[in-house]
């Protein structure tokens, strides 16, 4: 058996995925139809803040969360929406948007760069 490492199953994420850049994405920040949503970990966003309106889903939660089914569903989480997923550098939110797309969300991308680079782009940021 052949262990896979992060870097090769992130770029397997990549692949399948549409991936924004930054500037682009934040074009898109307030569109009809589209969440912003940050997979980091809490930790992150109480040191560095996120974008204005975005939905905080972590990435070990996501997939209870997305799901309609589930308990913990977040209804901000809608298969009908654009969904523009980031987190620190891009990675996480490459691994999150393939889980999404697996799961049947149509209409799902990731922010090359992640927060920082939304930031350096001009998105507008909040503490939490």
């Amino acid at each position: 058996m052949t262990i896979r490492s992060a870097r090769d199953i992130v770029a397997q994420a990549r692949a399948g995925v549409t991936i924004l850049a930054a500037e682009d994405a934040v074009a898109e920040i307030g569109a009809p139809g589209t969440v912003f949503v940050d997979v980091r970990e809490a930790a992150e966003l109480a040191q560095s803040g996120t974008v204005a309106g975005a939905v905080h889903v972590p990435r070990g939660l996501l997939e209870f969360q997305a799901d309609p089914a589930s308990p913990s569903h977040e209804a901000r989480l809608d298969p009908a929406q654009r969904i523009v997923l980031f987190c620190a550098s891009g990675a996480r939110s490459a691994l999150a948007a393939g889980t999404l797309r697996d799961m049947g969300y149509a209409d799902v991308a990731s922010v090359e760069g992640g927060f920082s680079a939304l930031r350096k782009a001009g998105a507008m940021t909040t503490t939490t």
